[in-house]
């Protein structure tokens, strides 16, 4: 559930069907959705996609682009071109812009398929993420919470000051 309009929260167990279409809570997507039914699918960590609001992620995404463009033009990324290039792959392959369906369904784009490591007809686990929806591979997201959940409480404190 979604205690407060600003936070995405929740967890919920859900099946791929054979085509890779993805049914999300309509709790979680309600605050995804602007204007059109586009969201923005993300690349996060193997076995988890997380989807955005476009406007939110396009905020973001286009301050770090310029960014990026001004460093290479003046010449500040000379030398790293290896680098360079590697960020180059990562965000031309990391995201897309994907439609959400009637009823918040979701159709999971090849090469995110693979990313997500869960087979058509496979379960995932959908998860409110305060900012985004994640999609996790069930294993995946265990091992997640296996790691952090020790440093829940420390965490929350920090946050919540």
């Amino acid at each position: 559930m979604n205690p407060s309009p600003n936070l995405i929260l929740g967890e919920f167990t859900r099946a791929l069907d054979d085509r890779f279409r993805l049914s999300l809570p309509p709790e979680l997507t309600e605050t995804l959705q602007s204007d059109s039914q586009e969201v923005i699918l993300a690349k996060e960590r193997p076995g988890c996609l997380s989807l955005w609001n476009v406007r939110d992620w396009q905020s973001k995404w286009d301050a770090g682009v310029q960014l990026l463009n001004a460093k290479l033009q003046a010449g500040k990324l000379e030398g790293r071109m290896v680098e360079t290039q590697l960020l180059g792959r990562l965000l031309s392959s990391r995201q897309r812009t994907v439609q959400l369906a009637q009823r918040g369904r979701l159709l999971i784009p090849e090469g995110f398929r693979e990313f997500l490591r869960v087979e058509a007809g496979g379960e995932v686990m959908v998860i409110g993420a305060a900012v985004c929806v994640e999609i996790w591979n069930p294993r995946a997201w265990l091992r997640h919470l296996d790691r952090r959940m020790p440093r829940f409480t420390r965490l929350f404190d920090e946050l919540s000051k």
